[in-house]
């Protein structure tokens, strides 16, 4: 089992990039993801699996958890704060992939505030994920975008994925999924 991969700490990375902070927050997040997401799905196998038995794809939350709670805490040392915490509001979020369930993806988003309380930006997660068995299939994907309105947001982001921009957000979906039930 190899270790978390020790990285620049975020405030000396931001101060060398202060001119586009929430690019830089996107950066860092990014690196800091692709060093430590296999680490942390095999630190927690166990804890996950157990998740995932009891409560299906709210694992996948759990490890999103696991996983963001280094970057969370470095964030609140320098006084920037996600609203909500990362990965984002599931509310809003859209998911799409294959008919199998094998292979989904949910785009999820939060912004981010300067210790001034001044918006950033915002930072989306694109997790990828098996609903037929706990199973990232790829690393956690971040964007970070200058835009901090919903509205905003969600053009921006239906601008770089048509399969973004045809998807239901979750509380819709699963809205239209209740009244599939009845009918």
């Amino acid at each position: 089992m190899k270790p978390m991969k020790p990285m620049k700490p975020l405030k000396e990375f931001l101060e060398e990039h202060q001119d586009h902070p929430i690019e830089a927050i996107g950066s860092y997040i990014s690196e800091y993801i692709e060093h430590n997401w296999q680490t942390v799905l095999t630190v927690n196998q166990e804890k996950l699996m157990r998740a995932y038995n009891e409560g299906g794809d709210a694992a996948y939350g759990t490890f999103l958890n696991l996983l963001f709670l280094p970057i969370h805490r470095q964030l609140k040392e320098l006084g920037i704060r996600p609203e909500p915490n990362f990965p984002g509001e599931f509310d809003i979020s859209r998911e799409w992939g294959s008919q199998e369930g094998t292979d989904q993806q949910r785009w999820m988003w939060s912004t981010v505030y300067s210790p001034e309380q001044e918006r950033l930006g915002t930072i989306v997660t694109v997790v990828y994920h098996d609903h037929t068995q706990f199973r990232v299939p790829r690393q956690p994907r971040i964007i970070a975008l200058q835009e901090t309105e919903k509205e905003e947001v969600v053009a921006a982001l239906s601008l770089k994925s048509p399969n973004f921009k045809e998807a239901l957000e979750f509380t819709v979906e699963y809205e239209a999924y209740l009244r599939s039930l009845q009918e």
